[in-house]
């Protein structure tokens, strides 16, 4: 019904319709069918100021409308009612949360219903806007405390305090789960992650025995996620983590006569990997080409040379409290180094003369070594390539893998020049979470759209979006057993390349259509089915299972998942499945996939609803679409 805005008029209308059950709240294409229908009276009879629609009697657009049913159904041991104000006050039109339980599921690491309810009321950018204002949390502060805590529980357990190692990078891990089941700032620390699989140190190296250092890059990460980005890569260059894990701390000048030269490690990474990539780009992320068709190599081995030695001379500049040593200087062991202080520049270990870099960028004799520093860093944050290079990752990362030109080059405006300042993080998650490409829901009918969710963000899914039950009240996780059957958890990259690379294309239909899916590096033969099991396990409390584990508490204080609103829900297949659809494949589950998990749910009976079999229809349901592709593949 359309009606015209030039117009007030009386309107008295009678309509009679059949209705039927809804419990709960389903989307249209899964409307659960009513065992009763009953008559009902829409009546109209208000002066009303006409307004046009272009949907339908039936999407919500009620005010000034009453309607009487003959009945109204309740079903047995259900409290939702089938009430006649349903048929048209739009309950049960889930496009929108269904759009947002999407969005959420780019933005953060997945979000209960009832907040997916809250987001869906607003705009996205109104929620975007919000979360830049959540206050930041101090990981090298909060890991230190865990680490206190943890040696706390040791001793009181019998254990000898000078036994107990740390703050390590489990400590670290545990404060990590810790925050991030609680916490408010879901969009920094899901952007935080993404920057952690560019911006690369790993605990899967000698690091892995300094957690507060390991915290105190994550705060510098979380920092300016929302900060820019040229800000951060100068603070990546000077973080103790970053120089001890890419060899720059104590790296010297050169000196001929010993044929000591400085180390070109992080030179080269901080280019390969971090601003401009191996080869020029466009705007739109594709490759500059030479007259030979030829891709063009943004450096070779002798700028490698010459900006190897701009970082020089950095080393310490504080010392944690030892009884060896009681003043930092150049050459002092990695261990000694306080990790959450800037290095300092130690001038005399600093490489002299002019260095000649990339774009003709010279660097002149005389200068200090945290001006020539200062300057590197400002050249490689200028290069033409370095928006188009990080914004292609960031879209890969929270988005799709396969992100469009004209999307890349949308955001790389944003990156470019957003209010005059180039490398506004802010702006540039805007851009990529609010684009058409991210947005526009025809783009998940394509079949080059979307990306594969890597295992542990699948993981920290169900940890946010399934009810939890904490004994302990501490939701520290190890993530061992994952880590050993995925190969994966936070910041424990096998190495400076990430966990996958972002240009993999595995063989067969994906790379024969060109494009690529950097996520499947990672899933194989064994990593797919170790998640399986994982799934398996973590799904099964009545194992006494936990879906948090960690090597501090007894077994039984672990955290695992609580099956109870669920169970409620299980009484009838459809419900179930529609709530977990709502969940965890974002209103995408396909026809076939429901088809199968109903045919798994469905025989599972009992001869009293209040008993265990319930459980067992919920863990059914929820294994299944835990390890279907319409999960995996977030489109």
């Amino acid at each position: 019904m359309t009606l015209n805005d030039n117009w007030t008029f009386p309107l008295k209308l009678i309509i009679l319709v059949n209705s039927s059950l809804q419990v709960p709240s389903t989307k249209p294409s899964t409307m659960m069918k009513s065992v009763l229908s009953f008559s009902i009276l829409f009546f109209f009879s208000v002066l009303m100021h006409a307004q046009t629609y272009t949907d339908y009697l039936g999407a919500g657009h009620n005010a000034g409308i009453t309607v009487t049913s003959s009945s109204e159904m309740q079903r047995n041991e259900w409290n939702e009612k089938a009430a006649a104000e349903n048929t048209i006050n739009g309950k049960g039109m889930d496009s929108r949360l269904l759009e947002t339980s999407r969005f959420l599921a780019q933005a953060t690491f997945g979000c209960p219903l009832n907040y997916i309810q809250t987001v869906a009321a607003g705009s996205y950018e109104q929620w975007i806007d919000d979360q830049f204002t959540k206050p930041l949390t101090p990981f090298a502060q909060s890991t230190a405390e865990t680490y206190e805590l943890a040696k706390a529980m040791y001793v009181a357990n019998g254990g000898n305090e000078e036994d107990y190692f740390g703050p390590s990078f489990v400590h670290f891990v545990y404060a990590w789960w810790q925050h991030n089941m609680n916490n408010e700032d879901l969009l920094r620390q899901r952007v935080t992650l993404a920057l952690s699989e560019i911006l690369v140190i790993s605990s899967n190296s000698s690091l892995g025995d300094y957690g507060v250092g390991i915290g105190s890059y994550y705060d510098l990460l979380a920092q300016q996620a929302f900060g820019n980005y040229k800000d951060l890569l100068m603070g990546i260059t000077l973080h103790p983590m970053m120089a001890g894990y890419l060899s720059h701390y104590n790296n010297p000048k050169s000196n001929d006569e010993t044929n000591v030269h400085p180390d070109e490690n992080y030179a080269r990474e901080i280019m390969q990997l971090f601003t401009i990539g191996l080869y020029e780009l466009n705007d739109d992320g594709s490759y500059k080409l030479d007259q030979q068709n030829n891709r063009i190599p943004t450096y070779d081995n002798y700028d490698i040379k010459e900006l190897a030695k701009v970082f020089t001379g950095l080393s310490a500049a504080e010392i944690i409290e030892n009884e060896w040593v009681e003043d930092p200087y150049f050459g002092i062991d990695f261990w000694f180094c306080n990790k959450e202080v800037p290095l300092a520049m130690y001038e005399e270990f600093h490489e002299p003369g002019e260095k000649q870099l990339l774009n003709g960028l010279i660097l002149p004799p005389g200068q200090t070594g945290m001006k020539d520093i200062e300057d590197a860093v400002t050249g490689l944050f200028n290069h033409p390539n370095t928006g188009p290079f990080l914004c292609r990752r960031l879209i890969q990362q929270l988005v799709k893998s396969n992100p469009g030109p004209a999307y890349i080059s949308r955001v790389v405006q944003a990156f470019n020049n957003t209010n005059g300042v180039r490398g506004d993080m802010k702006a540039v998650i805007k851009a990529i979470l609010l684009d058409e490409e991210a947005r526009n829901c025809e783009y998940t009918t394509e079949a080059n759209s979307g990306k594969l969710t890597e295992p542990m963000v699948r993981y920290f899914n169900v940890c946010r979006q399934t009810d939890l039950i904490s004994p302990s009240g501490l939701d520290w996780n190890i993530g061992y057993n994952f880590y050993t059957q995925t190969g994966q958890m936070p910041l424990a990259s096998p190495t400076v390349f990430n966990f996958f690379r972002p240009d993999f294309s595995p063989n067969g239909p994906i790379s024969d259509a060109g494009l690529v899916a950097p996520e499947f590096q990672i899933h194989n033969s064994v990593t797919s089915i170790g998640f399986w099991n994982e799934v398996d396990l973590m799904t099964s409390p009545e194992w006494n299972y936990p879906v948090f584990n960690n090597w501090e508490i007894d077994w039984e204080q672990n955290t695992r998942l609580d099956f109870t609103r669920l169970k409620y829900l299980a009484r009838d297949s459809e419900v179930l499945i529609n709530e977990l659809d709502k969940l965890f494949t974002r209103g995408q589950l396909s026809p076939e996939t429901r088809a199968s998990i109903k045919a798994a749910v469905d025989p599972i009976e009992g001869s009293d609803p209040g008993t265990d079999y319930m459980h067992y229809r919920v863990k059914m349901a929820l294994y299944l679409f835990l390890v279907s592709p319409d999960y995996a593949i977030l489109k």
